[in-house]
């Protein structure tokens, strides 16, 4: 296993998923907008589909929140340490590997919505999809440049 490629990954989706999550937070102060529900909504469904149960409502609503807010976390770290294991030694432009970063992260959790019931795409508004999409460009950014910032010179940088 090449562990550097995966830590080096891993600490890139990181530092990409702070940046999403700032631009998001940036995001519902320009426009007082309230926080999405969707991620506590995919966790109660992921919770429901495992057949865990997260305890009295009161309780697993709080249990929903803190599991929607891991859940973003899990996907964009694992999806840095993907990106460093499946592409270490590649020279990909800054602008193909933040597309492919961000790109990837964003069909992976709007897929897994859509799939689970939580959300339909094909019923957002321009808003939405730019509510989505900024936050994932900045994260593929992010986490691209943060990749080539940990790596030595040569391939991959």
């Amino acid at each position: 296993m090449k562990t550097r490629e995966l830590v080096d990954g891993a600490i890139a989706g990181a530092v990409g998923t702070a940046a999403l999550n700032i631009v998001s937070y940036l995001d519902m102060v320009a426009r007082a907008r309230p926080a999405s529900s969707t991620p506590d909504e995919t966790a109660g469904r992921l919770a429901g589909v495992a057949h865990v149960d997260l305890g009295p409502e009161d309780r697993a609503a709080n249990r929903r929140s803190g599991l929607g807010a891991l859940l973003g976390y899990t996907t964009g770290i694992a999806a840095g340490a993907a990106f460093g294991l499946l592409l270490a030694r590649r020279r990909i432009p800054l602008p193909v590997a933040a597309s492919l970063l961000g790109g990837g992260v964003m069909a992976t959790t709007d897929g897994s919505m859509t799939v689970l019931g939580v959300t339909d795409p094909r019923t957002w508004r321009r808003t939405d999809w730019l509510s989505d999409i900024v936050p994932h460009l900045v994260y593929g950014t992010t986490a691209a440049a943060t990749w080539r910032r940990l790596r030595p010179s040569g391939p991959g940088r």
